[in-house]
């Protein structure tokens, strides 16, 4: 049997990452509350190909999430960045 040590930030890209609309629906708000909040720096966005799409890392997300659970719900207080 074969192993392959795979390092932390090549999963990092392997992690399947999250469309604007995908975002949005997961944290019920519009999708221009997600866009809006990316520019803002409360949530992380990868950009990609030369468009400029937004993706979001699932982890990342998910701290986003715990972090608001803990000051009251606020994004304004939750900083990603």
């Amino acid at each position: 049997m074969h192993y392959i040590n795979v390092d932390a930030a090549v999963l990092n890209v392997m992690e399947p990452m999250l469309t604007i609309k995908e975002l949005s629906r997961m944290l019920y708000v519009h999708p221009n509350t997600v866009r809006r909040w990316s520019d803002q720096g409360i949530i992380k966005a990868v950009r990609i190909n030369s468009r400029g799409d937004r993706r979001f890392r699932r982890s990342d997300i998910a701290s986003f999430l715990v972090e608001l659970e803990g000051n009251g719900g606020n994004p304004y207080k939750a900083s990603m960045v």
